[in-house]
């Protein structure tokens, strides 16, 4: 799997592609984000994963599935994602 970078939106916000690891909670998903980042020290990109809340209106995405997250005002105290679109069915 490819790590994904963060994207700018034409709004403006910060998009995310993500694998969802959690569809338990009712109109809420947690996406695992993956970046690359350079060490500052070796100079070697090392893997590191992010954990959002997105809010689901539908709950439509279930876990395993890839999707993209947009930033939005708060919903709740941790959430501040919202679901765009599911771009790849789990198999």
């Amino acid at each position: 799997m490819m790590a994904e970078q963060a994207l700018k939106s034409k709004s403006g916000k910060k998009e995310f592609v993500g694998i969802v690891k959690s569809d338990k909670m009712n109109k809420t998903i947690v996406v695992a984000v993956e970046t690359l980042t350079l060490h500052p020290l070796y100079k070697k990109y090392v893997k590191r994963i992010k954990k959002v809340k997105a809010h689901d209106e539908t709950n439509d995405a279930k876990t395993g599935d890839r999707v993209r997250v947009i930033e939005c005002r708060p919903i709740s105290r941790e959430k501040c994602w919202k679901l765009v679109e599911i771009l790849e069915r789990a198999k």
